[in-house]
């Protein structure tokens, strides 16, 4: 399946709240509070970035935001966050919207690519982002609560966009 990205509109809230509101209510890959509000959901993931989706015939089955992962020296670095919706994980779409995601980031002026926080546990996306590009440049022992296996560790990840 190809999925076409294009930047999200208002009108895209609803389904991207679908998508979001059960990865964030787990609380197992995002360090959002799983009690987060919509309306701060909305804010999170709308406006302090560019928000995106990845759609096929018109259904939203993915997200993603590229935002500066600092400011001054370091805002040459994005940091981004992708979610799938649940009813097509596994068919590469979270694959497609980080290779998508890329290009996009180098148009708006980054020049690299920083994940901050992969939950250790996490290691469909471990996989799936070491074998984009990203190495794993640093390792945060037991800093994340995940709510079944207790203190993990958290990686940040990052890439050079060539």
């Amino acid at each position: 399946m190809t999925v076409d990205v294009r930047p999200a509109t208002d009108a895209d809230w609803p389904a991207i709240w679908a998508i979001l509101a059960p990865v964030f209510r787990a609380g197992d890959t995002y360090t959002i509070d799983p009690d987060i509000s919509e309306p701060d959901a909305r804010r999170y993931w709308m406006t302090t970035g560019r928000a995106y989706v990845a759609e096929e015939a018109g259904e939203i089955l993915g997200t993603f935001y590229i935002r500066p992962n600092q400011q001054g020296g370091g805002a040459h670095v994005c940091n981004c966050g992708y979610v799938t919706a649940p009813a097509a994980r596994g068919q590469g779409i979270a694959r497609q919207m980080c290779i998508a995601s890329q290009p996009l980031a180098r148009d708006l002026g980054f020049r690299a690519m920083q994940f901050n926080f992969v939950v250790s546990t996490n290691h469909a996306a471990i996989h799936l982002w070491e074998t984009l590009g990203f190495d794993v440049v640093g390792r945060l022992p037991r800093a994340f609560q995940h709510p079944e296996q207790g203190l993990v560790d958290a990686l940040v990840m990052y890439r050079w966009l060539d």
